[in-house]
């Protein structure tokens, strides 16, 4: 049999964890392995009903499956109450790949060939203001030979960092941990050209601009979103909704819990998702508190007059979006 050589497909690389691979292997089981992949390349942004349906697979195939996993300690479910939940997220746990560390050696081999990442180290330490430390000088070599990462794409990054951080940490410049991080996060989405760094950046102003209405909407006025907050965020944008529609549930939300409840706003969210409707004009005559009440399990009042609430809860809702409007 001639030899052949097998190459994988494109940039989009994922990297795993030594760790997870063993812990994979000793579970012998290809349903766990093949879900954990599939999560992987979706970074969690999924619903054990979206995995079943990419899989082809049983809920309680997927269920069999997020169990081994969850045993092993690779996967985790979101903290989310199980009364109203419908579906539940599926989180990747597992540690992220230590970056390959470079010895003064190799850096000072790459130096005295003449490299343009002498050039790299001056750009760098101009765009940030100061003489990087042996160890920043490191992480930055890393990322040039580690990640065969163009010059012109860690530039880029570094500016990127800069405009992320500068802003929110009173003027503070980014750590060089920060940017080697954030250079292995463009690697596992595969953006090594120019191109794609630019695309990137422009959807990421976009998707900002987005979370910053969504923030105003929740009344969220002097702190950034936490992670797990975020992910709520980013995957309401993804499904489709804007402010406005975040701004009715945020509503519905505290005035059923009294408080700001991420589980419950969500399950109103996949509820409208299911349904089809997005936008704040549907929701208001598509959707009503009586409606929403049935999809989540909730009894009407025997005692109150049909029409009443569902009447009250419009005119709320448009005084919100008015609201939301002249902010």
């Amino acid at each position: 049999m001639p030899e052949v050589k097998f190459t994988l497909p494109g940039p989009d690389t994922f990297t795993m964890a030594g760790q997870t691979i063993e812990k994979l292997i000793s579970a012998n089981d290809g349903h766990a392995a093949l879900l954990y992949l599939y999560i992987l390349k979706r970074h969690g942004q999924n619903t054990s009903a979206e995995a079943a349906a990419a899989l082809g697979w049983s809920s309680g195939q997927i269920e069999a499956a997020m169990a081994i996993l969850a045993k092993l300690g690779l996967v985790r479910l979101d903290g989310i109450s199980a009364e109203w939940q419908g579906e539940q997220k599926i989180i990747p746990d597992a540690p992220e790949e230590e970056p390959r560390r470079f010895s003064v050696q190799d850096m000072k081999r790459e130096l005295q060939r003449g490299s343009v990442f002498y050039s790299i180290v001056e750009e760098a330490q101009r765009s940030l203001g100061k003489i990087l430390s042996p160890d920043e000088l490191l992480r930055l070599f890393g990322i040039y030979d580690g990640l065969r990462m163009a010059p012109e794409i860690i530039l880029l990054l570094i500016t990127h960092c800069i405009t992320e951080t500068y802003g929110r940490r009173g003027g503070r410049m980014p750590a060089m941990k920060f940017i080697e991080k954030t250079a292995y996060e463009w690697e596992r989405q595969g953006i090594f050209s120019l191109e794609k760094a630019e695309d990137y950046l422009k959807t990421n102003e976009v998707r900002k601009s987005e979370r910053g209405q969504i923030k105003l909407a929740l009344q969220i006025k002097d702190r950034e979103f936490s992670e797990t907050e975020k992910r709520y965020v980013d995957k309401w944008i993804e499904m489709g909704f804007q402010a406005g529609a975040v701004g009715i549930a945020y509503d519905r939300t505290i005035v059923k819990t009294g408080k700001l409840s991420w589980g419950y706003m969500d399950s109103i969210m996949n509820s409208w998702h299911v349904k089809g409707i997005h936008n704040t004009k549907e929701i208001l005559e598509k959707d009503s508190k009586r409606s929403e009440n049935a999809a989540l399990g909730v009894r009407k009042d025997p005692g109150q007059k049909f029409g009443s609430a569902d009447q009250e809860d419009i005119e709320r809702m448009t005084r919100l979006l008015e609201k939301i409007k002249e902010t």
